[in-house]
Protein backbone atom coordinates (compact mmCIF):
# COMPACT_ATOMS: atom_id res chain seq x y z
CA UNK A 1 0.00 0.00 0.00
CA UNK A 2 1.36 3.46 -0.86
CA UNK A 3 2.57 5.23 2.29
CA UNK A 4 0.37 8.30 1.85
CA UNK A 5 -2.73 6.15 1.38
CA UNK A 6 -1.96 4.07 4.46
CA UNK A 7 -1.38 7.18 6.56
CA UNK A 8 -4.69 8.74 5.44
CA UNK A 9 -6.57 5.53 6.25
CA UNK A 10 -4.92 5.31 9.67
CA UNK A 11 -5.82 8.91 10.42
CA UNK A 12 -9.44 8.15 9.50
CA UNK A 13 -9.46 5.08 11.72
CA UNK A 14 -10.11 2.66 8.85
CA UNK A 15 -8.35 -0.75 8.96
CA UNK A 16 -6.79 -2.27 5.86
CA UNK A 17 -9.27 -5.16 6.09
CA UNK A 18 -12.09 -2.74 5.16
CA UNK A 19 -10.32 -1.56 2.00
CA UNK A 20 -10.01 -3.04 -1.49
CA UNK A 21 -7.61 -1.56 -4.06
CA UNK A 22 -6.54 -2.48 -7.56
CA UNK A 23 -4.27 -0.51 -9.90
CA UNK A 24 -2.99 -1.76 -13.26
CA UNK A 25 -1.44 -0.02 -16.23
CA UNK A 26 -3.22 -0.60 -19.52
CA UNK A 27 -1.38 -3.32 -21.43
CA UNK A 28 0.62 -4.55 -18.43
CA UNK A 29 0.62 -8.22 -17.49
CA UNK A 30 0.29 -7.68 -13.73
CA UNK A 31 -1.26 -5.11 -11.43
CA UNK A 32 0.87 -2.43 -9.80
CA UNK A 33 -1.18 -2.69 -6.65
CA UNK A 34 -3.69 -5.23 -5.30
CA UNK A 35 -5.02 -5.03 -1.75
CA UNK A 36 -7.90 -7.36 -0.84
CA UNK A 37 -8.60 -7.35 -4.59
CA UNK A 38 -10.47 -10.65 -4.50
CA UNK A 39 -12.86 -9.68 -1.70
CA UNK A 40 -16.51 -9.07 -2.63
CA UNK A 41 -17.49 -5.56 -1.46
CA UNK A 42 -20.33 -3.11 -1.86
CA UNK A 43 -19.41 -0.84 -4.82
CA UNK A 44 -22.18 1.77 -4.31
CA UNK A 45 -22.65 3.85 -7.48
CA UNK A 46 -19.48 2.50 -9.07
CA UNK A 47 -21.69 -0.44 -10.10
CA UNK A 48 -22.99 1.92 -12.80
CA UNK A 49 -19.74 1.22 -14.69
CA UNK A 50 -20.82 -2.40 -15.16
CA UNK A 51 -24.29 -1.36 -16.35
CA UNK A 52 -23.16 1.39 -18.73
CA UNK A 53 -20.32 -0.62 -20.31
CA UNK A 54 -22.70 -3.55 -20.86
CA UNK A 55 -25.30 -1.16 -22.28
CA UNK A 56 -22.89 0.43 -24.74
CA UNK A 57 -21.74 -2.97 -26.01
CA UNK A 58 -25.07 -4.82 -26.05
CA UNK A 59 -27.28 -1.98 -27.27
CA UNK A 60 -24.76 0.21 -29.09
CA UNK A 61 -23.93 3.92 -28.55
CA UNK A 62 -26.64 5.02 -31.03
CA UNK A 63 -29.44 3.06 -29.33
CA UNK A 64 -32.59 5.03 -28.53
CA UNK A 65 -35.79 4.41 -26.58
CA UNK A 66 -39.19 5.30 -28.02
CA UNK A 67 -42.41 6.70 -26.56
CA UNK A 68 -45.59 6.34 -28.63
CA UNK A 69 -48.90 8.22 -28.77
CA UNK A 70 -52.00 6.39 -30.02
CA UNK A 71 -55.54 7.52 -30.82
CA UNK A 72 -58.02 5.01 -29.43
CA UNK A 73 -61.25 6.23 -30.95
CA UNK A 74 -62.52 8.14 -33.97
CA UNK A 75 -60.66 11.11 -35.44
CA UNK A 76 -63.13 13.69 -36.76
CA UNK A 77 -61.35 16.72 -38.12
CA UNK A 78 -59.39 18.24 -35.25
CA UNK A 79 -61.23 16.18 -32.59
CA UNK A 80 -60.41 12.76 -31.15
CA UNK A 81 -63.64 11.18 -29.95
CA UNK A 82 -61.95 8.67 -27.73
CA UNK A 83 -58.82 8.20 -25.63
CA UNK A 84 -55.23 9.27 -26.10
CA UNK A 85 -52.80 6.49 -25.14
CA UNK A 86 -49.16 7.08 -24.18
CA UNK A 87 -47.01 3.94 -24.29
CA UNK A 88 -43.57 4.01 -22.71
CA UNK A 89 -40.61 1.76 -23.40
CA UNK A 90 -38.37 2.85 -20.53
CA UNK A 91 -36.91 6.10 -21.91
CA UNK A 92 -34.51 7.39 -19.22
CA UNK A 93 -34.48 10.89 -20.74
CA UNK A 94 -38.17 11.76 -21.16
CA UNK A 95 -37.59 15.00 -19.26
CA UNK A 96 -39.60 18.24 -19.29
CA UNK A 97 -38.08 19.45 -22.55
CA UNK A 98 -38.58 16.18 -24.41
CA UNK A 99 -42.11 15.66 -23.08
CA UNK A 100 -42.94 19.22 -24.19
CA UNK A 101 -41.62 18.36 -27.67
CA UNK A 102 -43.78 15.23 -27.77
CA UNK A 103 -46.93 17.17 -26.82
CA UNK A 104 -46.05 19.91 -29.30
CA UNK A 105 -45.63 17.39 -32.13
CA UNK A 106 -49.01 15.89 -31.26
CA UNK A 107 -50.59 19.33 -31.51
CA UNK A 108 -48.86 19.85 -34.88
CA UNK A 109 -50.74 16.86 -36.30
CA UNK A 110 -53.79 19.14 -36.30
CA UNK A 111 -55.43 17.50 -33.29
CA UNK A 112 -57.00 20.08 -30.97
CA UNK A 113 -59.66 18.44 -28.82
CA UNK A 114 -59.62 15.10 -26.97
CA UNK A 115 -62.98 13.99 -25.56
CA UNK A 116 -61.83 10.81 -23.82
CA UNK A 117 -59.24 9.92 -21.21
CA UNK A 118 -55.46 9.95 -21.06
CA UNK A 119 -54.45 6.27 -20.90
CA UNK A 120 -50.96 5.42 -19.60
CA UNK A 121 -49.36 2.18 -20.81
CA UNK A 122 -46.40 0.95 -18.75
CA UNK A 123 -46.74 -2.71 -19.73
CA UNK A 124 -43.23 -2.84 -21.25
CA UNK A 125 -41.84 -3.42 -17.73
CA UNK A 126 -42.91 -6.26 -15.45
CA UNK A 127 -41.52 -5.36 -12.04
CA UNK A 128 -42.44 -6.37 -8.49
CA UNK A 129 -44.07 -3.68 -6.40
CA UNK A 130 -41.49 -1.44 -4.82
CA UNK A 131 -41.33 0.93 -1.89
CA UNK A 132 -39.30 4.11 -2.55
CA UNK A 133 -38.71 4.40 1.21
CA UNK A 134 -37.18 0.91 1.45
CA UNK A 135 -33.57 2.00 0.91
CA UNK A 136 -33.18 4.80 3.44
CA UNK A 137 -36.62 5.86 4.62
CA UNK A 138 -36.68 8.92 2.34
CA UNK A 139 -39.40 8.15 -0.22
CA UNK A 140 -39.58 11.67 -1.65
CA UNK A 141 -35.90 12.02 -2.56
CA UNK A 142 -35.36 12.01 -6.31
CA UNK A 143 -32.65 9.34 -6.18
CA UNK A 144 -35.20 6.86 -4.79
CA UNK A 145 -37.58 7.10 -7.78
CA UNK A 146 -38.28 3.56 -8.98
CA UNK A 147 -38.00 2.55 -12.67
CA UNK A 148 -41.11 2.65 -14.86
CA UNK A 149 -41.70 2.01 -18.55
CA UNK A 150 -43.46 5.38 -18.78
CA UNK A 151 -41.44 7.74 -16.61
CA UNK A 152 -41.77 11.45 -17.32
CA UNK A 153 -39.12 13.82 -15.90
CA UNK A 154 -38.26 11.18 -13.27
CA UNK A 155 -41.59 12.19 -11.67
CA UNK A 156 -39.80 14.99 -9.82
CA UNK A 157 -40.35 18.61 -8.90
CA UNK A 158 -37.43 21.04 -8.95
CA UNK A 159 -37.71 23.59 -6.14
CA UNK A 160 -35.30 26.45 -6.84
CA UNK A 161 -34.33 28.28 -3.66
CA UNK A 162 -33.35 31.87 -4.44
CA UNK A 163 -32.19 34.14 -1.57
CA UNK A 164 -33.63 37.67 -1.57
CA UNK A 165 -31.31 39.60 0.81
CA UNK A 166 -33.15 42.91 0.33
CA UNK A 167 -36.40 41.49 1.73
CA UNK A 168 -34.67 38.86 3.92
CA UNK A 169 -36.72 36.10 2.31
CA UNK A 170 -36.18 33.04 0.10
CA UNK A 171 -38.05 32.86 -3.18
CA UNK A 172 -39.12 29.33 -4.14
CA UNK A 173 -39.77 28.56 -7.82
CA UNK A 174 -41.34 25.17 -8.62
CA UNK A 175 -40.84 23.45 -11.96
CA UNK A 176 -43.14 22.07 -13.25
CA UNK A 177 -45.84 24.08 -11.43
CA UNK A 178 -48.46 21.32 -11.37
CA UNK A 179 -52.01 22.43 -10.52
CA UNK A 180 -52.38 19.71 -7.87
CA UNK A 181 -49.54 21.15 -5.76
CA UNK A 182 -49.92 23.44 -2.73
CA UNK A 183 -46.64 25.01 -1.58
CA UNK A 184 -46.14 26.83 1.70
CA UNK A 185 -42.86 28.69 2.13
CA UNK A 186 -41.85 29.06 5.75
CA UNK A 187 -38.09 29.30 5.18
CA UNK A 188 -35.98 31.80 7.14
CA UNK A 189 -33.01 33.53 5.50
CA UNK A 190 -29.85 33.44 7.60
CA UNK A 191 -26.16 34.31 7.35
CA UNK A 192 -23.29 31.93 7.78
CA UNK A 193 -21.57 29.06 5.93
CA UNK A 194 -23.68 26.97 3.56
CA UNK A 195 -22.27 23.53 4.44
CA UNK A 196 -24.93 20.77 4.27
CA UNK A 197 -27.80 23.07 3.28
CA UNK A 198 -30.33 20.24 2.88
CA UNK A 199 -29.94 19.37 6.56
CA UNK A 200 -31.22 22.81 7.58
CA UNK A 201 -34.45 22.35 5.63
CA UNK A 202 -37.58 20.54 6.70
CA UNK A 203 -40.20 19.54 4.13
CA UNK A 204 -43.58 18.46 5.50
CA UNK A 205 -45.13 16.55 2.59
CA UNK A 206 -48.73 15.40 2.48
CA UNK A 207 -50.28 13.61 -0.47
CA UNK A 208 -53.95 14.02 0.48
CA UNK A 209 -55.34 17.40 1.50
CA UNK A 210 -58.85 17.57 2.98
CA UNK A 211 -59.79 14.33 1.24
CA UNK A 212 -58.74 15.71 -2.15
CA UNK A 213 -56.02 14.09 -4.24
CA UNK A 214 -53.58 16.96 -3.90
CA UNK A 215 -50.01 17.33 -2.72
CA UNK A 216 -48.97 19.77 -0.04
CA UNK A 217 -45.34 20.76 0.64
CA UNK A 218 -44.56 22.98 3.62
CA UNK A 219 -40.95 24.17 3.64
CA UNK A 220 -39.54 25.19 7.02
CA UNK A 221 -36.13 25.73 8.51
CA UNK A 222 -33.28 28.05 7.56
CA UNK A 223 -31.35 28.80 4.40
CA UNK A 224 -28.11 30.79 4.24
CA UNK A 225 -27.40 33.63 1.81
CA UNK A 226 -23.97 32.00 1.28
CA UNK A 227 -25.71 29.08 -0.44
CA UNK A 228 -26.74 31.37 -3.28
CA UNK A 229 -29.26 29.55 -5.53
CA UNK A 230 -29.76 25.81 -5.00
CA UNK A 231 -32.29 23.30 -6.28
CA UNK A 232 -34.11 20.75 -4.15
CA UNK A 233 -35.48 17.80 -6.13
CA UNK A 234 -38.51 15.98 -4.70
CA UNK A 235 -40.77 13.22 -5.98
CA UNK A 236 -44.16 13.65 -4.33
CA UNK A 237 -46.80 12.72 -6.97
CA UNK A 238 -47.83 9.30 -8.19
CA UNK A 239 -47.27 8.54 -11.87
CA UNK A 240 -50.82 9.12 -13.08
CA UNK A 241 -51.28 12.47 -11.31
CA UNK A 242 -47.87 13.72 -12.40
CA UNK A 243 -48.18 12.85 -16.10
CA UNK A 244 -51.82 13.95 -16.29
CA UNK A 245 -51.14 17.31 -14.66
CA UNK A 246 -48.14 17.98 -16.86
CA UNK A 247 -49.78 16.79 -20.09
CA UNK A 248 -52.94 18.80 -19.56
CA UNK A 249 -50.94 21.92 -18.71
CA UNK A 250 -48.73 21.64 -21.81
CA UNK A 251 -51.68 20.70 -24.05
CA UNK A 252 -53.77 23.68 -22.99
CA UNK A 253 -50.78 26.03 -23.32
CA UNK A 254 -50.72 25.10 -27.00
CA UNK A 255 -54.42 25.74 -27.53
CA UNK A 256 -55.61 22.17 -27.00
CA UNK A 257 -58.77 21.06 -25.21
CA UNK A 258 -58.90 17.98 -22.99
CA UNK A 259 -62.20 16.67 -21.61
CA UNK A 260 -61.31 13.42 -19.84
CA UNK A 261 -59.45 12.02 -16.87
CA UNK A 262 -56.42 9.74 -16.49
CA UNK A 263 -56.17 5.98 -16.07
CA UNK A 264 -53.84 3.08 -16.80
CA UNK A 265 -54.33 0.71 -19.71
CA UNK A 266 -52.68 -0.68 -22.82
CA UNK A 267 -52.15 0.65 -26.31
CA UNK A 268 -54.33 -0.78 -29.11
CA UNK A 269 -52.60 -3.55 -31.05
CA UNK A 270 -51.89 -3.29 -34.77
CA UNK A 271 -52.41 0.48 -34.96
CA UNK A 272 -49.96 3.06 -36.23
CA UNK A 273 -49.03 5.61 -33.58
CA UNK A 274 -49.98 9.25 -34.08
CA UNK A 275 -46.52 10.30 -32.95
CA UNK A 276 -43.32 8.59 -31.82
CA UNK A 277 -40.63 10.28 -29.78
CA UNK A 278 -37.06 8.93 -29.85
CA UNK A 279 -34.79 9.51 -26.89
CA UNK A 280 -31.27 10.95 -27.20
CA UNK A 281 -28.72 8.22 -28.07
CA UNK A 282 -27.37 5.96 -25.36
CA UNK A 283 -23.93 7.59 -25.70
CA UNK A 284 -25.48 10.81 -24.34
CA UNK A 285 -27.51 9.07 -21.66
CA UNK A 286 -24.54 7.18 -20.17
CA UNK A 287 -22.88 10.57 -19.61
CA UNK A 288 -25.82 11.59 -17.40
CA UNK A 289 -25.69 8.26 -15.60
CA UNK A 290 -21.98 8.32 -14.81
CA UNK A 291 -21.09 11.99 -14.54
CA UNK A 292 -24.01 12.82 -12.24
CA UNK A 293 -24.68 9.34 -10.81
CA UNK A 294 -28.29 9.18 -12.00
CA UNK A 295 -29.74 6.15 -10.22
CA UNK A 296 -33.10 6.01 -11.97
CA UNK A 297 -31.59 6.30 -15.46
CA UNK A 298 -29.14 3.52 -14.60
CA UNK A 299 -32.03 1.29 -13.52
CA UNK A 300 -33.93 2.04 -16.73
CA UNK A 301 -30.84 1.10 -18.77
CA UNK A 302 -30.31 -2.07 -16.75
CA UNK A 303 -33.84 -3.22 -17.60
CA UNK A 304 -33.22 -2.59 -21.31
CA UNK A 305 -30.32 -5.08 -21.16
CA UNK A 306 -32.72 -7.91 -20.39
CA UNK A 307 -34.35 -7.68 -23.80
CA UNK A 308 -31.04 -8.38 -25.55
CA UNK A 309 -30.98 -11.98 -24.27
CA UNK A 310 -30.06 -14.27 -27.14
CA UNK A 311 -28.12 -11.62 -29.04
CA UNK A 312 -24.37 -11.63 -29.36
CA UNK A 313 -22.50 -8.37 -28.75
CA UNK A 314 -22.70 -6.23 -31.85
CA UNK A 315 -25.99 -7.73 -33.07
CA UNK A 316 -29.01 -5.53 -33.63
CA UNK A 317 -30.73 -4.75 -30.32
CA UNK A 318 -33.96 -3.49 -31.88
CA UNK A 319 -35.97 -5.98 -29.88
CA UNK A 320 -35.09 -4.04 -26.73
CA UNK A 321 -37.45 -1.35 -27.98
CA UNK A 322 -40.28 -3.82 -28.31
CA UNK A 323 -39.63 -5.42 -31.71
CA UNK A 324 -38.34 -8.80 -30.56
CA UNK A 325 -36.95 -11.11 -33.19
CA UNK A 326 -38.37 -14.61 -33.55
CA UNK A 327 -36.85 -17.07 -31.13
CA UNK A 328 -35.64 -14.44 -28.67
CA UNK A 329 -37.06 -13.12 -25.46
CA UNK A 330 -39.88 -10.64 -25.87
CA UNK A 331 -41.12 -7.84 -23.64
CA UNK A 332 -41.89 -7.22 -20.89
CA UNK A 333 -38.54 -6.40 -19.36
CA UNK A 334 -37.76 -8.05 -16.02
CA UNK A 335 -34.90 -7.97 -13.55
CA UNK A 336 -34.30 -11.70 -14.09
CA UNK A 337 -33.84 -11.19 -17.85
CA UNK A 338 -31.39 -8.36 -17.20
CA UNK A 339 -29.32 -10.43 -14.79
CA UNK A 340 -29.15 -13.26 -17.33
CA UNK A 341 -28.20 -10.93 -20.19
CA UNK A 342 -25.43 -9.29 -18.15
CA UNK A 343 -23.88 -12.59 -17.10
CA UNK A 344 -24.01 -13.96 -20.66
CA UNK A 345 -22.28 -10.79 -21.83
CA UNK A 346 -19.54 -11.20 -19.24
CA UNK A 347 -19.04 -14.81 -20.32
CA UNK A 348 -18.78 -13.72 -23.96
CA UNK A 349 -15.92 -11.44 -22.90
CA UNK A 350 -14.24 -14.28 -20.98
CA UNK A 351 -14.85 -12.50 -17.70
CA UNK A 352 -15.91 -14.62 -14.73
CA UNK A 353 -17.13 -12.72 -11.67
CA UNK A 354 -18.56 -15.43 -9.36
CA UNK A 355 -18.94 -12.98 -6.47
CA UNK A 356 -21.02 -10.52 -8.53
CA UNK A 357 -24.38 -9.59 -7.03
CA UNK A 358 -26.34 -7.05 -9.08
CA UNK A 359 -29.76 -6.08 -7.80
CA UNK A 360 -30.78 -3.11 -9.93
CA UNK A 361 -27.65 -1.96 -11.77
CA UNK A 362 -27.43 1.46 -10.12
CA UNK A 363 -25.50 0.69 -6.95
CA UNK A 364 -28.32 2.08 -4.79
CA UNK A 365 -28.36 -1.17 -2.90
CA UNK A 366 -27.12 -2.78 0.29
CA UNK A 367 -26.82 -6.12 -1.50
CA UNK A 368 -24.79 -5.46 -4.66
CA UNK A 369 -21.26 -6.84 -4.61
CA UNK A 370 -18.16 -7.02 -6.80
CA UNK A 371 -14.43 -7.19 -6.05
CA UNK A 372 -11.99 -4.40 -6.89
CA UNK A 373 -9.91 -6.88 -8.88
CA UNK A 374 -12.81 -7.86 -11.11
CA UNK A 375 -13.97 -4.28 -11.58
CA UNK A 376 -10.38 -3.51 -12.56
CA UNK A 377 -10.51 -6.33 -15.10
CA UNK A 378 -13.72 -4.81 -16.48
CA UNK A 379 -11.99 -1.43 -16.87
CA UNK A 380 -9.10 -3.08 -18.73
CA UNK A 381 -11.58 -4.81 -21.05
CA UNK A 382 -13.46 -1.55 -21.62
CA UNK A 383 -10.27 0.15 -22.74
CA UNK A 384 -9.90 -2.43 -25.51
CA UNK A 385 -13.56 -2.21 -26.55
CA UNK A 386 -14.89 -0.42 -29.66
CA UNK A 387 -17.05 1.67 -27.30
CA UNK A 388 -14.05 2.79 -25.23
CA UNK A 389 -14.29 6.48 -26.29
CA UNK A 390 -17.97 6.72 -25.33
CA UNK A 391 -17.39 4.86 -22.06
CA UNK A 392 -14.43 6.91 -20.83
CA UNK A 393 -15.97 10.22 -21.89
CA UNK A 394 -18.98 9.42 -19.67
CA UNK A 395 -16.84 9.42 -16.52
CA UNK A 396 -16.44 12.51 -14.32
CA UNK A 397 -13.15 14.37 -14.86
CA UNK A 398 -11.21 15.33 -11.74
CA UNK A 399 -11.59 19.05 -10.93
CA UNK A 400 -13.63 19.59 -14.11
CA UNK A 401 -17.17 18.18 -14.03
CA UNK A 402 -19.75 15.80 -12.59
CA UNK A 403 -19.24 14.32 -9.14
CA UNK A 404 -15.47 15.01 -9.38
CA UNK A 405 -15.84 18.74 -10.09
CA UNK A 406 -14.71 19.77 -6.60
CA UNK A 407 -12.07 17.08 -6.18
CA UNK A 408 -8.31 17.56 -6.66
CA UNK A 409 -8.61 21.22 -7.64
CA UNK A 410 -5.18 22.81 -8.03
CA UNK A 411 -3.33 19.47 -7.97
CA UNK A 412 -1.23 17.92 -10.72
CA UNK A 413 -3.87 15.21 -11.07
CA UNK A 414 -6.60 17.74 -11.96
CA UNK A 415 -7.93 17.01 -15.44
CA UNK A 416 -5.87 13.82 -15.69
CA UNK A 417 -8.33 11.36 -14.11
CA UNK A 418 -11.69 10.06 -15.34
CA UNK A 419 -13.21 8.68 -12.13
CA UNK A 420 -16.68 7.39 -11.20
CA UNK A 421 -17.44 7.84 -7.51
CA UNK A 422 -19.81 6.06 -5.16
CA UNK A 423 -21.15 6.91 -1.72
CA UNK A 424 -23.57 5.25 0.69
CA UNK A 425 -23.68 5.17 4.47
CA UNK A 426 -20.67 3.04 5.36
CA UNK A 427 -19.46 2.83 1.75
CA UNK A 428 -17.14 5.04 -0.28
CA UNK A 429 -15.78 3.96 -3.65
CA UNK A 430 -14.13 5.13 -6.86
CA UNK A 431 -13.02 3.56 -10.14
CA UNK A 432 -11.77 4.78 -13.48
CA UNK A 433 -8.62 5.82 -15.30
CA UNK A 434 -5.65 8.06 -14.56
CA UNK A 435 -3.27 9.41 -17.21
CA UNK A 436 0.02 9.53 -15.31
CA UNK A 437 2.72 12.17 -15.70
CA UNK A 438 4.54 9.97 -18.24
CA UNK A 439 1.45 9.65 -20.46
CA UNK A 440 0.59 6.10 -19.43
CA UNK A 441 -3.06 5.19 -18.76
CA UNK A 442 -3.76 3.36 -15.51
CA UNK A 443 -6.96 1.67 -14.27
CA UNK A 444 -7.63 2.55 -10.63
CA UNK A 445 -10.21 1.02 -8.27
CA UNK A 446 -10.66 1.63 -4.53
CA UNK A 447 -13.52 0.49 -2.26
CA UNK A 448 -13.97 1.24 1.43
CA UNK A 449 -16.71 -0.57 3.35
CA UNK A 450 -16.52 0.81 6.89
CA UNK A 451 -18.61 3.01 9.21
CA UNK A 452 -15.95 5.76 8.93
CA UNK A 453 -15.77 5.65 5.12
CA UNK A 454 -17.37 9.09 4.92
CA UNK A 455 -14.09 10.70 5.98
CA UNK A 456 -11.92 8.59 3.65
CA UNK A 457 -11.71 11.02 0.72
CA UNK A 458 -8.10 12.05 1.55
CA UNK A 459 -7.04 8.40 1.25
CA UNK A 460 -8.72 8.10 -2.15
CA UNK A 461 -7.18 11.33 -3.38
CA UNK A 462 -3.80 10.06 -2.19
CA UNK A 463 -4.21 6.92 -4.31
CA UNK A 464 -5.03 9.02 -7.39
CA UNK A 465 -1.92 11.17 -6.72
CA UNK A 466 0.19 8.03 -6.37
CA UNK A 467 -1.14 6.62 -9.65
CA UNK A 468 -0.33 9.90 -11.38
CA UNK A 469 3.16 10.42 -9.88
CA UNK A 470 4.35 6.80 -9.87
CA UNK A 471 7.88 6.21 -11.24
Amino acid sequence: MPIAVGQALKQAGIPESAVGMYVQEIGAAKPLLAVNAGTAMNPASVMKLVTTFAGLELLGPAYTWKTELYASGMLEGDTLRGNLVIKGYGDPKLNLENFWLLVRRLRQTGLREITGDLVLDSSHFDLPGGNPAAFDGKPHRAYNVLPEALLVNYRTLALRLIPQPASKTIRVVVDPPLPSLDLKNGLTLTNGPCNEWRDTLAADIRTAVNGDIRVSIALNGSYSTDCDEKTLYLSVHDTADYIFGLFRQLWEEQGGIFRGKVRTGTAPEGMTPLETHQSPPLADIVRDINKFSNNTAARQLYLALGLTTGLTPGSSPSMAAGDAANGHDRPPATLAKSDMALRRWLTSKRLSFPELVIENGSGLSRNERISTGHLGALLLAAFQSPVMPEFISSLPIAAVDGTMKKRLNGSATAGQAHIKTGFLDGVRTMAGYVLDKSGRRVAVVMFINHPKSGIAQPAMDALLHWAYERP
